[in-house]
């Protein structure tokens, strides 16, 4: 199945299982963008899923539940991510190769996805009922020590680099290093080019120092696009105030994920998720905060079997040494009662009740990457 109308695709699988709950209809003119997720199925496994973060990515076709599922949940574009995050692949062979897998998929699926270059390609996908997918990277060890394979990785259409996953890389500390350095002189090279293709500059994962020397040294906004608030829960892989009010102040953008670290109890629930949206926009201000939810939108059918998956993986990750504060074998990577296609309604009528304006959910379900986009991207 390669070309599908998108309303047809949908109504061909309305009798099939979504998880926990049924996708609403689509609701209008909403533009949703995750600035990190995924297309994934949490219910199918094998030792070289994207999700276990220490294997590449097999060439196959994304399923016809993922898409259903992906194009019910109202979702416009997502950040995914693709090539080396850990483990003891090569980083530029690896990259270079799901850069070519993602190419292959996108062929497949003509009808249902689109690649995202442009601002202006968020709204194309918008407007032809399609998933615009964003090519993006968790870990910049893709680049060795050759600042000039910016270019090369620009050309081949990455948009979003992520400087560190939770170690140290040769650009800066993550946010599980435990020298707690800055951003190193490659790092600072690094950066420059980045702004010079116009790509994202990604804090997620960083050390603090990582992020506020990035942050100063960019020309160009950065962002943070999967994140909590260390205020509320005082883990290394959330944000200090300090760190989101100066990406904000200089037009940056911040998504707050749908993870286990927005509680303290490593089970997070959907009104955690609005505490830590509503407590970045009292530091950032409503045009800098959105979602970057660091998951797919297809629920999960045995949750009783997806928890040991899980147990099983925050240990495989304890081993390869990228595990972060916070996980344990009880924590999932994700929001229980946030999962499946109605996640985006269901955190938007969440926000409504609480008083928030239709024109501020608009921002932070998707305007706000929009705008961003627009700076960066062109």
């Amino acid at each position: 199945m390669t070309e599908l109308d998108r309303r047809g695709f949908i109504a061909a699988g309305a009798g099939a299982a979504l998880g926990a709950a049924a996708p609403a209809p689509r609701r209008g003119p909403r533009l949703v963008v995750n600035a990190l997720g995924g297309l994934t199925d949490p219910n199918v496994w094998s030792d070289a899923d994207r999700s276990n973060a220490v294997g590449p990515t097999e060439r196959r076709t994304l399923t016809p539940r993922i898409l259903r599922d992906a194009l019910a949940s109202g979702l416009d574009a997502v950040n995914v991510t693709l090539g080396y995050v850990a483990g003891p692949g090569d980083p530029f062979e690896q990259t270079v190769r799901e850069i070519g897998i993602w190419d292959w998929r996108l062929r497949r699926h003509t009808g249902v996805l689109m690649q995202v270059l442009t601002a202006g390609d968020l709204l194309r996908a918008q407007a032809e009922r399609k998933i615009g997918i964003v090519y993006g990277v968790q870990n910049a060890a893709m680049l060795g020590d050759k600042v000039e394979r910016v270019d090369l990785f620009a050309d081949l259409g990455l948009r979003v680099v992520q400087l560190t996953y939770n170690p140290a890389n040769g650009l800066g500390d993550g946010a599980a290093a435990p020298q707690g350095r800055g951003l190193t002189p490659f790092g600072r090279e690094v950066v420059e080019r980045l702004n010079a293709n116009r790509l994202m500059v990604d804090l997620s994962h960083s050390g603090e120092r990582t992020c506020l020397d990035a942050a100063r040294f960019s020309a160009r906004p950065v962002s943070i696009n999967h994140t909590g608030c260390r205020a509320l829960n005082d883990l290394p892989r959330n944000k200090t105030d300090e760190e989101l009010r100066l990406v904000a102040s200089k037009g940056g953008f911040v998504g707050i994920y749908f993870m286990p670290f927005l509680a303290r109890s490593g089970q997070a629930r959907a009104e955690d998720v609005v505490r830590h949206i509503e407590h970045a926009l009292g530091v950032c201000g409503e045009d800098h905060v959105g979602v970057g939810t660091d998951g797919g939108t297809t629920g999960i059918d045995d949750l009783a079997a997806y928890r040991a998956h899980i147990a099983k993986q925050v240990a495989d990750r304890r081993q390869a040494g990228i595990g972060a504060a916070g996980e344990n074998a009880q924590t999932l990577p994700l929001v229980l009662d946030l999962t499946g296609p109605t996640q985006f309604e269901r955190l938007a009528l969440m926000l409504a009740r609480r008083g928030h304006p239709e024109r501020r959910i608009d921002k932070i379900l998707g305007l706000n990457f929009l705008a961003f986009a627009r700076e960066i991207w062109g």
